[in-house]
């Protein structure tokens, strides 16, 4: 196959990828925009109407994990297509409701199982098309449909909540998602050996050593060994800051900065602004860096210390906000470069240690892990935490530490793991 052909199937493998993040990351996005307007027209509390967003984070973390055997198997093109169909049919389905205990069901099961069929499918795609030099520069052009989203959709939301009410924002919404997803499956493509191609990058992490049959790992082989548990904490840790951040930092700036809230959400919205800058430089970043290296692994290693580093400063910058609102901005910069880099970094350092091959089930697993645990108990503690002081100051403290473990956890992440012997 011609190299220009390969080069644009790669292309197609990203493209879809970007969709699929863009509906994830909208999901998200839109859910904050429609809170309370859902709350006040069905008369539930906020408590309740965000136990909805919680147990669909319970259904995909574990539909996340059987994505991951699904696309090691069949590849990315039927998680896309059953996402695009339960992503469509939770935004539909719950814009009928009337019944409280039906819109827990219908939003937690059906958006649940959307969204899970996205995340490590996206990831891990990028991931077997692309490696060594190559992967953080594509899979940052991937990410950055999840800014887009938080830009895009949720202003189009408020918009459409200034004429109608949620249902039909929700309904428009399914339609976005369904159009997206079912042209990510139609651009899904099965790893590059079915086209009689190699990774793009795979140069770069051979150099001139005879290629070697990749070892293919089982989740119980992978989940023995520090590398996948160091990933793990160090995601886990990171999660906990960073939707802490998300689902408190605009009351913190209302409430601590006495900012207006209109102010306070212009804030937020720079985060994906600079998001959509930040995702592919600072792919191309990590990848300058993994050259420079003497093993992907430790390269991928070097980016997941600096990423929780910047949420560390993030966090300064972020309570001396009421000094300036110039300082609230760099904040909101630093926080869009550690989100350029985790997420996907982690996936990256994964892959690099345990190959393309293994990677979906074994980061299906990892993500089951980190994801039922990390956004809960981030959002749980902030709430709790202001809870019982007043103040929004103790959360961002708490957020600051949850980087600065995951730091650590990066920090002691090997630089390879040797596969196990018959012997063992």
């Amino acid at each position: 196959m011609a190299n220009s052909k390969g080069k644009n199937l790669g292309y197609q493998v990203v493209l879809a990828s970007w969709l699929a993040v863009f509906c994830l990351f909208g999901y998200r996005a839109t859910f904050s925009v429609l809170l309370g307007p859902m709350q006040e027209s069905m008369g539930w509390t906020v408590a309740q109407t965000s136990l909805g967003y919680s147990l669909m984070m319970v259904v995909y973390a574990i539909t996340a994990f059987f994505s991951g055997m699904i696309i090691d198997k069949w590849g990315t093109r039927p998680a896309y297509a059953l996402g695009a169909v339960f992503c469509a049919l939770g935004f539909f389905v719950t814009s009928q409701v009337e019944s409280y205990y039906t819109y827990l069901a219908v939003y937690a099961i059906l958006a649940g199982i959307g969204t899970g069929m996205l995340w490590v499918s996206s990831t891990v795609s990028v991931r077997k098309w692309y490696v060594g030099d190559q992967y953080g520069t594509m899979w940052g052009l991937a990410f950055m449909g999840a800014p887009v989203a938080q830009v895009v959709l949720s202003l189009g939301v408020k918009s459409i909540l200034l004429t109608t009410d949620w249902r039909q924002a929700m309904r428009g919404l399914a339609l976005v998602v369904f159009v997206a997803l079912v042209v990510a499956a139609l651009l899904a493509k099965k790893n590059p050996e079915e086209y009689g191609l190699k990774p793009f990058g795979l140069a770069s992490v051979e150099g001139d050593e005879p290629e070697e049959e990749e070892y293919i790992w089982s989740v119980k082989e992978a989940f023995k060994t520090y590398a996948i548990w160091g990933s793990i904490l160090a995601f886990l840790t990171s999660m906990i800051g960073e939707f802490l951040i998300w689902t408190q930092v605009v009351m913190f700036w209302v409430t601590d900065v006495n900012l207006t809230l209109n102010t306070a959400t212009n804030l937020y919205v720079a985060i994906g602004i600079a998001g959509i800058f930040t995702m592919p430089l600072m792919g191309i970043v990590a990848d300058k860096v993994v050259v420079k290296s003497s093993s992907e692994p430790e390269g991928r290693k070097k980016v997941l210390v600096f990423a929780p580093v910047c949420g560390i400063l993030a966090c300064i910058l972020l309570l001396l906000t009421g000094k300036s609102l110039v300082i609230g901005v760099v904040s909101c910069i630093m926080f869009a470069i550690y989100w350029a880099i985790e997420p996907g970094g982690v996936a990256g350092y994964a892959g690099s240690v345990y190959g393309r091959i293994s990677l979906g089930k074994i980061w299906g697993l990892a993500t089951l892990i980190v994801m039922g645990i990390g956004p809960a108990l981030g959002s749980f503690v902030g709430g709790y935490l202001y809870d019982v002081s007043g103040s929004y100051f103790n959360s961002v403290i708490f957020a600051l530490c949850a980087f600065a473990a995951s730091a650590v956890f990066a920090y002691f992440l090997p630089h390879s793991v040797a596969p196990p012997t018959d012997s063992n």
